[in-house]
């Protein structure tokens, strides 16, 4: 019994596989061609995406990525209609040949004179498809315009290399072109080409409706290679805001009730105050928005600041980060609350783009000079950096630690200039940042000051204040090209520079709110280039001296 009962069991877990087939090693490639095609209409699809040697080409083995492409013209010859993209991609698909075997069957048992017709289908796997090109990108727009145009007949007969045409064409032809070809018995009002008729309202009497429009020239807009560069529908998925909520008011004096849609989450303003030069109060407290954004922010590195700004009442952002940590550093840049909570800022005159300590007014306070900043433009040197690619390579992790401390060294110092070593592409710097002897002993020269702040120059007089810009700009620009002026090269240079400085200074204009940045002070780019090539000429003259 324990042995029938075994072989049964064993009998009725029998698991049956289909037969194995082997694959066909002919390999073929498929086109998903996005139309009807009919047996006969074969030859016409293949040439409407280029012919079979561009089928050919594009189903390579080693065919580069740019080569295989396949564009569907639906206007074959046509050089105005925009051909469909598609590409070749790898597939993984089996070819099947089905085959439908049809036999008769026996009349209908009501006298049919008909027979019905039953099939039976065989099918094999005939190759691998290997390949396959799809035309899953959008079609671009189509504009097709006038063919009897004399610029689309150009056209054309550049396409077919038509001498006799091309030599044929005058440009003279043009201006004549919107005449009508209907008699009309008072003269035609003289049109713009560009504009219909209809729109101008002006009616050609005594003609047609055919005359009317005859006489208008359409607009002779020819497309370009490409109109949309988008090749993928995106989905936008649009749906409400999740944040909106419906409110609802009633007008008091008619009973009408708005709903509207309001978003709860409103962004919030936590820019610091600002001023014009020309406005006489400046802040004594942050904004209200900012005020009321105090919880949000570190209590430390608040406190910090405003001892900072205790010891310094003007910074630039900069020189201010500079005095943290690259981790504090970061911390205040991405708060957006920490520093409108201290300070306010100027949106002209010589302090633009610093941060003052609230209730300080530069403009009443000659020492403020010092905070003065100056700003020149580089875009004429720029300094050449390695390449991601490269600097990866030199990293070692032998000496990140004496890479990162030099760093952060040089960091520190970025907002400082001795006229001897570059450590940032742009010259921006506070006067009391300048450490030049020669810079300074003109920054601190007492008699180069005003009794009344100016909205241009500050506290410094303007000759003065041209005169250390003259001399900060040449020694920053000589460290660009790889060399530190020497003092002697710049007082040449303020001396043979004097009379363009007292002009540039005499046909200042005046200065427009808002429209200006006194904080740069650079000149035209042609004056500048102007003084770099006279240094540069006086340094040559010079050296060519001493040779001798």
């Amino acid at each position: 019994m324990d042995t029938q009962h075994s072989a049964s069991s064993s009998s009725s877990s029998t698991t049956t596989y289909a037969p194995e087939q082997p694959l066909p090693q002919v390999s073929y490639y498929s086109i998903e061609y996005p139309g009807y095609v009919s047996p006969s209409s074969v030859p016409l699809a293949i040439r409407n995406i280029g012919g079979q040697a561009k089928v050919d080409h594009a189903f390579k083995r080693t065919a580069q990525r740019a080569d295989a492409l396949l564009e569907l013209s639906l206007r074959p010859g046509n050089p105005f209609a925009h051909p469909i993209p598609g590409d070749v991609v790898g597939a993984n698909n089996l070819l099947l040949r089905v085959v439908k075997r049809k036999k008769k069957r026996p009349a209908q048992m009501d006298g049919g004179e008909h027979a019905d017709l039953e099939g039976e289908y065989t099918a094999e796997v005939a190759g691998i498809l290997s390949k396959t090109a799809r035309f899953r990108s959008m079609v671009d727009f189509q504009y097709l315009p006038d063919a009897e145009d004399p610029i689309s007949k150009l056209r054309m007969a550049m396409d077919r290399m038509d001498v006799e045409a091309l030599s044929s064409y005058d440009m003279s032809k043009e201006a004549s072109l919107a005449q009508s070809s209907a008699p009309v018995t008072e003269p035609v009002p003289e049109l713009d080409r560009n504009l219909d008729p209809a729109l101008l309202d002006i009616p050609i009497p005594n003609a047609s409706r055919e005359a009317q429009l005859s006489a208008e020239s359409p607009l002779r807009l020819f497309p370009p290679p490409l109109f949309s560069r988008q090749t993928i529908p995106q989905g936008y998925n649009f749906k409400a805001n999740t944040a909106s909520m419906v409110s609802s008011t009633v007008d008091e004096e008619t009973g009408e009730e708005r709903k509207r849609m309001i978003n709860r989450m409103r962004w919030k303003g936590y820019g610091p105050a600002s001023i014009m030069f020309a406005d006489e109060q400046v802040p004594d407290c942050p904004p209200q928005a900012v005020q009321e954004g105090r919880s949000q922010v570190s209590e430390v590195i608040l406190e910090k600041l405003k001892a900072r700004f205790e010891e310094r009442p003007i910074w630039t952002r900069m020189s201010l980060f500079n005095q943290f940590s690259a981790a504090e550093a970061r911390d205040i840049l991405n708060s957006k609350i920490l520093l409108p909570l201290c300070c306010y800022v100027f949106q002209d005159g010589p302090w633009r783009d610093t941060l003052v300590k609230f209730s300080y007014d530069p403009r009443k306070d000659p020492n403020s000079r010092f905070f003065q900043r100056l700003y020149f433009r580089n875009a004429n040197h720029p300094i050449s950096r390695p390449s991601v690619t490269t600097r990866r390579h030199d990293r070692s992790a032998m000496n990140e630690t004496l890479r990162a401390q030099e760093r952060d060294h040089e960091r520190k110092n970025s907002h400082i200039f001795d006229g001897q070593t570059l450590t940032k592409e742009t010259a921006a710097f506070q006067l009391c940042d300048i450490t030049d002897p020669m810079l300074k002993t003109m920054i601190d020269d007492p008699d180069s000051l005003r009794d009344i702040c100016n909205e241009r120059d500050g506290w410094y007089t303007s000759h003065a204040f041209e005169q250390i810009k003259t001399v900060l700009r040449h020694k920053f620009f000589s460290l660009l090209e790889g060399h530190p002026a020497t003092d002697s090269e710049c007082w040449a240079l303020l001396e043979t520079s004097e009379g363009s400085l007292k002009t540039s200074i005499a046909h200042r204009s005046k200065l427009r709110a808002g429209k200006h940045n006194m904080a740069k002070g650079a000149l035209r780019p042609e004056d500048a280039a102007a003084v770099r090539l006279r240094a540069t000429l006086d340094r040559s003259m010079k050296s060519l001296q001493n040779h001798r």
